[in-house]
């Protein structure tokens, strides 16, 4: 009860103070409607779909390459960052609140964003006529994984690589962008050439975004995405694994400073 109490009050912290400056939230609701819009509308004009067909395949890409990449990767970045700068952690070191509890609770609040994006993209899609074809509880695990492995590599990144709230931009320009195009966020995966597609076998965002799109779009069960699924799955056990062993050893840096 201890751990839960103190996870809930961090991550309402979190998200108080997010409500408070509200742009970020404002932000992170424009680009993903944005985004679903415009993957639509160009669907529907090159591929002859229909718009509920054409928002039916753009909304995984969408959410999965779009909203839970900046809002629980770049977000989970600038929140570490952030708490860094403002010597949050020192005050952590001084109080009765576990550092385990702090890591859930940075988790929990993101992953809230995540899952209220998803609402969001998928609320916008249904006012088109587009429909979940298949299984609603897989399609539900592959978003949750996807949430787990970005708010895990934002833990990486925002422990070991930036030091700044201006390293953030850069941090998921760089990292971020490439992965994005190569994983079929913007660009349907069906117009890359075969070498793209190779290289793209080793782009986890490929595999959210596959995934997801099979099971929303095409009805596919566990058995047709399997590869897709292992892929995603093992990733996001590493993500987490290796998010929290980050986590930890900013820990002892800070303690040390």
């Amino acid at each position: 009860m201890k751990y839960w109490q103190e996870t809930i009050a961090v991550t309402q912290r979190i998200l108080i103070e997010l409500f408070r400056r509200r742009r970020s939230l404002i932000f992170w609701s424009i680009f993903p409607i944005s985004i679903l819009i415009l993957n639509a509308f160009i669907l529907s004009e090159r591929a002859k779909f229909t718009m509920a067909v054409a928002f039916e395949n753009a909304a995984p890409s969408t959410l999965v390459g779009a909203a839970l990449f900046f809002s629980c990767l770049g977000g989970s970045v600038a929140t570490v960052v952030a708490e860094r700068e403002q010597q949050t952690l020192k005050r952590l070191f001084i109080s009765p609140l576990s550092g385990t509890s702090y890591f859930l609770g940075i988790f929990l609040a993101h992953s809230t964003i995540g899952i209220g994006q998803t609402l969001l993209v998928y609320t916008i899609a249904a006012f088109w006529g587009a429909t979940f074809k298949g299984s609603i509880v897989l399609g539900i695990t592959i978003i949750l994984l996807s949430i787990v492995a970005y708010v895990g590599l934002g833990f990486i990144l925002g422990t070991q690589l930036a030091r700044r709230i201006e390293d953030v931009n850069a941090l998921v320009a760089a990292f971020g962008v490439p992965l994005l195009i190569l994983g079929g966020a913007f660009l349907p995966t069906s117009l890359f050439p075969k070498t793209l597609l190779d290289i793209a076998q080793y782009n986890p965002i490929y595999h959210m975004n596959e995934a997801l799109l099979g099971v929303s779009a095409q009805g596919n069960n566990i058995n047709d995405i399997q590869s897709h699924f292992i892929f995603l799955l093992l990733f996001a056990l590493v993500m987490l694994i290796c998010g929290w062993l980050s986590y930890r050893r900013m820990l002892m840096v800070e303690r040390r400073l």
